[in-house]
């Protein structure tokens, strides 16, 4: 984006400047934009997961033009509800995964396996943790830290054969992720994912 005289030009165009059209292609031409004083333009906005955009202020003093949004905090205690409800949400669904295997065994199927059934508990745990951990947030800062928290996960590193189809695993690398600890439980044991290694908090 550009900006001119006031108005922020989000797409290219003619322009009209000192009663010369120029062409859109202007806007491809550093030099001629800055003969012009038409300057790039970006926009900073705060993250609308915990802000309200506040007053619009335009900074035109450098080579760059940047319009700011103020932030406006959002209330904690809704955001605190909505983390409940998506923690709540994400331990049925996973139980939902899980419940056939009761159903089963309450018609004299075969037994919830002890892995399903250790599985089982460990989310009703894990349950109860995040919603304590939620419950004791008190102010924005820590909100956005549960929500946003700083993990290293270490993945093996597949290789393939000429034809595309996976030949092995050799060594590992490391990624940088923030993991929403409202949604964070224990993985189904079905779910198996053999390029996994570890998921440790920062």
């Amino acid at each position: 984006m550009w900006y001119y005289n006031s108005q922020i030009i989000k797409h290219p165009k003619a322009m009209v400047i000192s009663d010369i059209t120029h062409p859109k292609a202007i806007f491809r031409d550093s030099a001629t934009l800055t003969s012009l004083s038409i300057k790039p333009y970006r926009e900073v906005t705060p993250d609308s997961r915990y802000y309200w955009n506040g007053e619009f202020t335009v900074d035109t003093s450098g080579s760059e033009v940047v319009g700011t949004y103020a932030s406006t905090p959002r209330d904690v205690a809704t955001l605190k509800a909505n983390m409940l409800e998506k923690a709540n949400a994400a331990a049925a669904s996973r139980h939902a995964e899980i419940d056939w295997y009761w159903a089963r065994a309450s018609k004299g199927g075969t037994a919830v396996p002890s892995n399903i059934a250790t599985y089982a508990t460990a989310l009703y745990s894990e349950h109860e943790t995040i919603k304590t951990a939620i419950n004791a947030l008190s102010d924005l800062a820590g909100v956005m830290a549960y929500e946003n928290k700083p993990h290293t996960e270490t993945r093996r590193v597949a290789t393939y054969n000429e034809d595309g189809s996976f030949k092995e695993y050799s060594g590992t690398e490391t990624f940088a992720r923030e993991i929403d600890m409202c949604t964070h439980y224990t993985t189904n044991p079905n779910d198996v994912d053999p390029a996994f290694v570890s998921l440790v908090a920062d």
